[in-house]
């Protein structure tokens, strides 16, 4: 192995921890607390919401810019506020706040140091959008490590679509065979890139997957340097 792509949110960059800070804060900067019965409930609704949405716009039947506002709009519906000017509001607070939070997994920077010693090229794909996930990079210190990032809204496809990856190799000038993927999302990360030949390492902090749901996963992320060898063994 010579090239180690990782995903972004929920795989170096603890997105729900990262979310629920920015949410908490237009919770109160908004006062949502009038009408919503507590903060869990109107985070749990986001949550669902937005998850919809992103699926919806993997698939391509909504628009970044529908999928930025809905989600608060959906999200004030369940507790019967229409109100759409408080929800371009809520978008933008969180879009504030949001990547400029710098709370990564445990061992993240150190992995990357290690792997960055030990000759690997390390780069990133996310369905993130750009300008959003550069912001996340750079304040959490994460840049200086990869030569390659790419964006879905760059390639106006998301994982797991071939063509993302396939875009990625390019820019990278690598080989499937030499190349592997680590992500938090079973299907979207790992099986996305072994349809193209690539390998994969299913990252699952929470213990989430069923045992034997993969045959490389990892719950630290400290794991992956001892793993590289194992899986390069079975390529060859």
């Amino acid at each position: 192995m010579k090239h180690l792509f990782f995903d972004l949110d929920r795989t170096l960059w603890d997105f729900e921890k990262n979310s629920e800070i920015a949410l908490r804060a237009i919770y109160s900067d908004f006062e949502l607390d009038n009408h919503f019965r507590s903060f869990r409930f109107f985070n749990t609704t986001y949550k669902k919401i937005n998850a919809q949405l992103w699926h919806k716009y993997g698939a391509g039947k909504i628009t970044r810019s529908e999928l930025r506002v809905r989600r608060f709009i959906d999200t004030l519906k369940k507790v019967d506020v229409h109100n759409e000017e408080l929800a371009i509001q809520l978008c933008e607070g969180y879009v504030k706040v949001s990547p400029f939070q710098t709370n990564l997994f445990p061992n993240a920077i150190e992995t990357l140091i290690n792997l960055k010693n030990e000759g690997y090229e390390l780069h990133i794909i996310t369905n993130g959008f750009k300008e959003v996930q550069y912001i996340k990079l750079e304040k959490s210190k994460l840049l200086e490590y990869f030569d390659v990032i790419v964006c879905s809204d760059e390639v106006g496809k998301t994982k797991p679509a071939r063509d993302i990856f396939d875009y990625a190799l390019h820019h990278a000038k690598a080989k499937p065979s030499e190349s592997l993927m680590i992500g938090d999302d079973y299907l979207v990360d790992v099986i996305g890139a072994e349809k193209i030949g690539m390998q994969g390492i299913l990252f699952d902090p929470n213990k989430s997957y069923r045992e034997g749901t993969h045959e490389w996963i990892i719950n630290n992320l400290n794991e992956i340097p001892e793993l590289i060898p194992w899986i390069t063994k079975t390529t060859l």
